[in-house]
């Protein structure tokens, strides 16, 4: 079975390495003389005074250096940059925040601040570039009431991120509280020329809820907002200064398509859910596996999820019983903090697997495109059918890690979390499920 782990780990990197922003960049930002072309929109560079960006998510530091290569060596490039992790090689004329993820911290306020500031300034001949990646959210991050403090809202993203809400619903939430959400990053900068590019590591369709949607126009209503956190029981766990902002009352409305501020705005996903199941796919196949992709269970909680990805993965073993099969699966399930201990949603997919898989011939691996699960050190786990086996013979129990939402040190023990530190991309977590090929039945089955 441990060739079944090396495999999922193989086609896991094998995917990472495929996925360049820089290049992907360079492939899709094409520029003629001063004509940049971005997808379906061409903009002349000579136009502008001033030309200035905003680097917010995981994968900002790539995504800048990607856009720096894409323009020519002539234009002046200045702004701002919050990522969780320090650049390799610092840009000329750009200031870096180090901000704090999934909660913010000092720098992720300081950055919107310097953002804001950056974006009144401003004007008909000022073209800002938006370079969007996952993590946004908590990376740059201010409040509308400016009674709420940063510990208030640290308060705020600790128990939306803890209360089992999908992505979708916790940026709702997001985006009604912040003075940099929910596209009041371009409302900022309303007869400046924007254009943002977005590595996504949310839904098709859905992309207002990556970094909680900065620069587009919000689907979502203050009323949306009053129904999650009445969904979810958060009313009296909000800290008393947001009740006192909402009593009283006139709380401004995020800003929708009418908006005038969206009439010069483009925005472009560079990177997406195809960009992951392509490689993926492309490297199990390459492994020897009749393989299907499925992303059916995003947002699903963490055990439902396992049990459809599993039935899915004897489904197909079945219809190819003398095959090697892998279902490739991608997206963020749903996994609420249950206790005081370390991993995230990725060792908590596999840890829920375990049981179910033990004894057979089947290895499960579930791990995040940026390096990072929940608030371990690990971008996931792997785990076969000797896994139960192995964890009793050294005192671990599956379901006692599961519920301490301690599942990082379940394996980390076993030597079976999946450690690459941060990436500098985040696309969308990935789960690999291999089963091996039925034994041939001994002459004695005859």
């Amino acid at each position: 079975m441990a060739d079944l782990k090396q495999l999922a780990r193989r086609i896991f990197h094998e995917t990472l390495a495929a996925i360049d922003i820089p290049l992907t960049m360079q492939r899709k930002l094409l520029h003629e003389g001063s004509l940049l072309h971005c997808a379906e929109t061409a903009i002349d560079l000579s136009h502008f005074k001033t030309i200035r960006v905003a680097a917010i998510g995981k994968a900002a530091h790539a995504m800048l250096d990607g856009l720096r290569t894409s323009l020519p060596r002539d234009v002046s490039l200045a702004g701002i940059v919050s990522a969780p992790v320090r650049p390799a090689n610092a840009q000329p004329g750009i200031q870096y925040f180090i901000g704090g993820h999934p909660v913010p911290n000092e720098d992720s306020w300081n950055a919107a601040k310097a953002i804001l500031e950056m974006l009144a300034a401003c004007d008909s001949q000022t073209l800002v570039f938006f370079l969007l990646s996952g993590g946004g959210s908590a990376l740059v991050e201010l409040p509308l009431d400016p009674l709420l403090t940063l510990a208030d809202m640290q308060q705020i993203h600790r128990l939306l991120i803890g209360c089992g809400a999908s992505i979708e619903a916790i940026n709702t939430v997001r985006k009604h509280i912040s003075a940099v959400k929910g596209g009041r990053l371009a409302t900022a900068a309303k007869h400046a020329t924007k254009i943002t590019l977005a590595v996504s590591d949310v839904p098709g369709g859905k992309e207002s809820a990556l970094a909680s949607g900065p620069t587009l126009a919000d689907p979502t209503t203050w009323s949306d907002t009053e129904k999650i956190l009445d969904e979810y029981a958060l009313h009296d766990k909000f800290p008393d200064v947001f009740h006192r902002w909402v009593a009283r009352g006139a709380l401004p409305e995020t800003p929708k398509a009418s908006d005038p501020a969206f009439k010069n705005a483009h925005f472009s996903i560079l990177l997406g859910l195809d960009n992951l199941f392509h490689p993926a796919h492309g490297a199990a196949e390459g492994s020897g596996c009749i393989t299907c992709c499925d992303n059916a269970t995003d947002d699903w909680p963490v055990e439902r999820a396992a049990e459809y990805l599993l039935a899915q993965l004897e489904e197909l073993r079945g219809n190819n019983p003398t095959r090697r099969v892998a279902v490739i699966a991608d997206g963020e399930v749903s996994s609420p903090i249950r206790g005081n201990g370390i991993g995230g949603r990725n060792t908590a997919f596999v840890l829920s697997c375990v049981e179910k898989i033990a004894g057979r011939n089947i290895a499960v691996l579930s791990a995040g495109t940026d390096g990072i699960d929940g608030n371990s050190p690990a971008a996931g786990a792997v785990a076969d059918g000797q896994t139960l086996a192995r964890a009793h013979a050294v005192g671990l129990n599956p379901r006692h890690a599961f519920d301490r939402s301690d599942a990082f040190t379940f394996f980390n023990r076993l030597d079976d979390a999946i450690i690459t530190g941060p990436t500098g991309n985040n696309l969308r977590d990935l789960r690999v499920l291999i089963a091996a090929a039925d034994p041939e039945p001994s002459p004695a089955e005859f």
